[in-house]
């Protein structure tokens, strides 16, 4: 096979690549470098015995990100409380049915909570519960056996059920954040007490710039909104990874993603990504 149909090969599962990626990694500039990796090795390879070039990339990808994660943690001595993953902005009036079949339209809740997953355990719920992989392959590409990838799995899942919130679809979700926007502009505590869940956490990732932080409780997040009512004030309706969400933007520069997640007609986590060097990476083409 020429390399110019090996490579037409290999762009009809770049997406469904990218997605594996994003998800093991939550980040997006990582998760494209784990795909043009598979494609050098894919290049380097004989692929002629390989029944399913999809299964062969999948395999390969997963591979370099989970090696990427224990490379990552191994490198990481601070707390990863404060940090979001990279979120996928796209326009509030695109399609929703469209949104939800993005391939990268997996809420920064769930990723948060995928964050704090041993590595093993986060590709083996990625790989089965997210993409189908069979607990055989899963195995093979964490160096365990099926019945431990499963059990890795379920570990996993059991983490996922008890921590990620669920939200509520797109016209809730919409309805709860004018809310929360219109009581952050006019200042007024009491109405953000009212959309905000008791329990809420405000977590916001300010990289280098600042020291990030974690606010737990609704009087907390409902003060720290309310000295940041400015940026309500100019902050644009988005989607975030295919959840409503703000963009907000200072003399003509992205300031802040503001992602929520609503459960019950209130506010219960708030994700913000405010690193002006990943903000700066992000692609806004079309948003903006």
């Amino acid at each position: 096979m020429t390399q110019e149909a090996l490579a037409d090969q290999f762009e009809e599962h770049r997406t469904h690549l990218r997605a594996v990626a994003y998800r093991m990694l939550g980040s997006t500039t990582e998760a494209d470098d784990a795909v043009q990796e598979a494609w050098l090795r894919l290049a380097r390879s004989d692929t002629s015995e390989v029944e399913s070039l999809r299964a062969w990339l999948t395999t390969v990808v997963s591979r370099v990100c989970l090696d990427h994660l224990r490379s990552r943690k191994a490198r990481r001595e601070e707390s990863l409380e404060g940090h979001v993953p990279d979120p996928v902005v796209t326009r509030l009036d695109a399609d929703p049915e469209a949104a939800a079949e993005q391939a990268d339209a997996v809420s920064l809740a769930m990723l948060v909570v995928l964050e704090a997953l041993p590595p093993r355990e986060r590709t083996a719920f990625v790989l089965h519960d997210m993409f189908g992989v069979p607990f055989e392959e899963v195995g093979r590409i964490v160096g365990r056996s099926a019945a431990t990838a499963t059990q890795l799995a379920s570990r996993a899942r059991r983490r996922v059920r008890e921590a990620a919130p669920v939200s509520a679809d797109l016209p809730t979700q919409r309805r709860v954040l004018d809310a929360f926007m219109a009581a952050s502009q006019r200042g007024d505590f009491d109405a953000l007490m009212e959309v905000l869940d008791p329990d809420v956490t405000l977590r916001a990732d300010l990289g280098a710039a600042g020291e990030s932080r974690v606010v737990r409780g609704a009087a907390g997040v409902a003060g720290q909104a309310l000295l940041y009512a400015q940026l309500a004030r100019q902050a644009v309706p988005i989607l975030v990874n295919g959840h409503v969400g703000l963009l907000s933007v200072v003399d003509d520069q992205v300031a802040s993603v503001f992602s929520p997640a609503i459960r019950d007609g209130r506010i219960v986590e708030i994700n913000i990504v405010a690193d002006p060097d990943r903000l700066a990476a992000l692609d806004l083409r079309g948003v903006v």
